[in-house]
């Protein structure tokens, strides 16, 4: 049987990520300690790395296709060939950022200010480049963690990933600059994407968890309506096409079904109640595929 090996992030991004899998219709079982998990498609070898390790592995071909984020693809340099994006997170469905912070208090104003300081980081290599680009000189250090407690005693200011600011804020730290938006990506062996068949089990990937992001926040809704009320209804249905409509065995009755937003749900079905919308059904999505 083929094989397709690939790598999925261990750490803060693994349950978001076995979640997504678990709607594009995967399961995926492991244990608290395993980097073996298993799943119920037999055509996947997953394996569980660090995602900062992840495209250096893809590109060497111990994983034929792997997720892993844009800053760790960056930060590695690594040639492999990019899927798709899969806009998820730890916290939810945003993009991340670096950026560069310092104390509430400190004089450091922008990155010109930073010559000949310290800076303390994960994303080394990213924040030398950046230093680069804007002609300055200073020195950046590895963190191993806990980067938010260097500034001020060890470091001048620091280069730290951050998804809504919180973290930075109880630290007093503020933002000077943003160096780098990064989002999740599955990315591919280049010689592993150049085999028939391993590319149409990537793109199959792709296509399902592309659909079942789609549809992390999207509902069904299904309702009885007369037909003479089409028009008013319609008028409050947002949808990603025009809704489904279909004739009912009573006379002058019809069925209608629609995506929306569920969000939006909670305001919107008193107001097809109002409306005259009978037997209304809101249901779960897992995949939403244009």
């Amino acid at each position: 049987m083929n094989k397709l090996k690939l790598g999925l992030p261990k750490g803060s991004l693994q349950e978001a990520t076995f979640e997504l899998f678990k709607k594009a219709g995967i399961k995926i079982y492991a244990s608290e300690r395993s980097y073996f998990p298993t799943c119920d498609d037999d055509e996947l070898e997953i394996m569980l790395v660090r995602s900062q390790e992840m495209a250096k592995y893809v590109e060497d071909g111990v994983f034929d296709a792997g997720i892993t984020g844009f800053d760790w693809i960056c930060e590695s340099d690594a040639d492999t060939k990019e899927v798709c994006e899969l806009l998820y997170a730890k916290s939810g469905f945003r993009p991340v950022r670096w950026v560069l912070a310092v104390p509430k208090d400190s004089k450091i104003k922008s990155i010109k200010d930073l010559k000949g300081k310290r800076i303390a980081t994960e994303l080394v290599n990213v924040v030398k480049k950046y230093l680069g680009k804007n002609k300055v000189k200073a020195e950046v250090e590895f963190s191993w963690g806990a980067t938010e407690a260097k500034t001020p005693t060890l470091v001048d200011a620091i280069v730290e990933l951050t998804e809504t600011g919180s973290s930075l804020r109880a630290n007093n730290l503020k933002i000077i600059d943003e160096i780098l938006i990064s989002t999740t990506r599955l990315i591919a062996n280049k010689n592993s994407f150049n085999n028939p068949w391993k590319k149409r089990k990537i793109e199959s990937l792709s296509i399902l968890l592309k659909g079942a992001l789609e549809a992390f926040e999207m509902v069904g809704l299904k309702m009885n309506i007369k037909e003479k009320d089409i028009d008013k209804i319609m008028k409050i249905l947002p949808s990603l096409k025009r809704p489904t409509i279909s004739r009912l065995t009573i006379p002058g009755w019809v069925a209608l079904e629609v995506i929306l937003q569920e969000k939006t749900v909670k305001q919107m079905i008193p107001d097809l109640k109002r409306l005259g919308a009978e037997g209304i059904i809101e249901y779960p999505l897992n995949k939403v595929i244009y």
